[in-house]
């Protein structure tokens, strides 16, 4: 599975900005999708996933409420909206898949077999 993301930025705080994260190589209905991100000097950490249909989705609680995970099955991407946008939100984002299905371990990066490349995400005070 190749994963390429997208959609990162500059924004001032309070701003939005909206990733995706197109998926070839497998039949992208059959993943589960999650976003990580990772901040200088800090591990890589859970941001949002989503299950196959996307009838169930999980979010990290420091962006519950602010952010929306959801996908297209018909065009092989997933979308990590983020409105409200924090400077503690700043970090490169990453998309991973996973062949399994959805399940409560689907917020552990060791879930995930396939990995994006990563795009940035800087929030400004």
């Amino acid at each position: 599975v190749q994963l390429q993301a997208c959609g990162g930025g500059l924004v001032q705080a309070g701003g939005s900005l909206r990733l995706s994260c197109a998926a070839s190589g497998r039949t992208f209905s059959l993943l589960t999708m999650g976003w990580f991100r990772q901040a200088p000097g800090k591990e890589r950490e859970f941001v949002a996933a989503i299950s196959r249909g996307g009838g169930s989705t999980d979010y990290a609680d420091s962006v519950k409420g602010r952010f929306t995970i959801s996908r297209d099955n018909a065009k092989n991407t997933v979308y990590l909206q983020m409105n409200s946008l924090k400077p503690e939100d700043t970090a490169v984002y990453y998309c991973a898949a996973d062949g399994s299905t959805w399940s409560i371990n689907s917020k552990f990066l060791s879930e995930y077999d396939y990995w994006g490349q990563g795009t940035q995400v800087t929030v400004s005070s």
